[in-house]
């Protein structure tokens, strides 16, 4: 791997598993591995089937390792931003303690700590702490306080915070996939890093991410995310769509809507012709593009308009930054020009630029890897996947749980690991 670091990520999506494998070389992010997986058990965003889920995580993690020739066991896992999220202020002090009062790692582990330390609902959990800035000694809009010299240090910022059970749920599945954990990241804060640029996110910009079975809004303003919302309809509503309005199954429906859908029924074409199997009969009738646009722009209009109510809801109305989609849906051609209409803003889709991955459906993916490389940095933790060569002692199936205690020959030692990573996994191994 020449000495670079290696990271992975996995996505669980409704429709999908990603699991991406990046390298990491002087900031420049490779891919090298990519894993997809059809996803079972999970409804709207929801895990509704441990067993499926973890098989389904397995799959693609088995996929990213065949590509790469070895055996991966450590993860950053995206967790759905869904509406049991909730974003709360948070305000950490603490005395710089070394003697020379340079600013440690320690001390910035420590300052986080303690912005940790508010009042939150028995049912909920921290999934992250945005930093907005670090204070030293009264002089503030810092990014990055070590090695500076002072006497206090405080930090300003948000915490992310989930439902317990949907959380530990996700988890439980990676775990029994047999997978260690080293970050955890909010799926739309993970996207912006990779879709959204400085400006954008400063100038306030709203980002759409249209997956399988849901649709989820994230709006950005000042660097910081401002709201979260997610809608129940995603690219799974308009396959059910057109397989009642062709009257065929939904394999097939799926199927044509990605090589003919159209999404902007004044740009389809009705010359495109495609033949489509009647359900239950070994007939086959004709259709054309248009006629399959009437019914996607129907769906894809509804999501549009309920991104408009959100963020009425959300009391946003001015966005300089525009409109920015993501996720498999907006692929499809005629989605950002209706998008254009029904919003009445600029928008664009954002796509990974990075070889293998050039589709916007990998956008959280990668997303997750530029987050947690940028949050460990200033952490001082570890979150590569430190891969190892497949033997064929390793082709036995994976352990069903995976140790968290340090071994001697850790090459990691004084390794840290985040307070609320350490909170999850002493939920399951102690």
């Amino acid at each position: 791997m020449n000495n670079s670091e290696v990271f992975v990520s996995l996505d669980i999506g409704t429709s999908s598993v990603k699991v991406i494998i990046g390298e990491m070389s002087n900031n420049s992010l490779n891919i090298i591995g990519v894993g997809t997986a059809k996803a079972e058990g999970i409804r709207k965003g929801s895990i509704v089937d441990i067993d499926e889920t973890v098989h389904s995580i397995k799959q693609a993690v088995e996929q990213a390792e065949r590509m790469i020739g070895m055996k991966i066991n450590r993860v950053i896992v995206g967790i759905a931003g869904s509406n049991h999220v909730g974003l709360q202020p948070c305000h950490g002090v603490v005395a710089v303690s070394g003697e020379n009062r340079e600013i440690s790692d320690d001390d910035v582990a420590r300052v986080i700590d303690a912005a940790e330390v508010i009042s939150i609902p028995p049912e909920r959990e921290i999934i992250n702490i945005i930093r907005h800035q670090f204070v030293v000694d009264g002089q503030d809009e810092i990014n990055d306080p070590r090695r500076m010299i002072g006497v206090r240090l405080e930090m300003e910022g948000t915490i992310v915070t989930g439902s317990k059970t949907l959380l530990h749920n996700t988890l439980r599945c990676v775990e029994r996939a047999g997978l260690e954990i080293v970050y955890i990241v909010l799926q739309p804060l993970a996207a912006a890093s990779a879709a959204l640029s400085k400006d954008e996110q400063n100038l306030g910009t709203a980002l759409i991410d249209i997956g399988g079975g849901s649709t989820t809004l994230a709006v950005f303003k000042q660097g910081q995310l401002k709201g979260t919302a997610v809608i129940p309809i995603g690219g799974e509503h308009i396959t059910k769509d057109l397989s009642i309005g062709l009257r065929t199954a939904t394999e097939d429906a799926e199927k044509i809507k990605i090589k003919h859908g159209h999404a902007y029924y004044d740009h389809a074409s009705e010359d495109e012709v495609f033949s489509v199997p009647i359900i239950g009969s070994d007939q086959h009738q004709q259709f054309n593009q248009l006629e399959l646009a009437d019914i996607i722009e129907a769906r894809m209009e509804e999501i549009f308009e309920l991104v408009q109510q959100e963020m009425n809801t959300m009391g946003v109305s001015d966005l300089p930054g525009g409109f920015v989609l993501t996720g498999g849906v907006a692929n499809m051609p005629g989605v950002m020009e209706l998008a254009q209409v029904i919003l009445q803003n600029r928008v664009r889709v954002a796509i990974p630029d990075y070889i293998g991955v050039r589709e916007p459906q990998y956008t959280n993916a990668v997303g997750l890897i530029r987050y947690a490389n940028k949050d460990a940095r200033l952490l001082g933790i570890n979150v590569s996947a430190a891969p190892i060569q497949i033997t064929d002692e390793l082709t036995e199936k994976r352990p069903a749980r995976p140790s968290t205690q340090k071994q001697n020959n850790e090459k990691h030692p004084d390794e840290k690991i985040s307070s609320k990573v350490k909170k999850f996994f002493g939920y399951f191994f102690e």
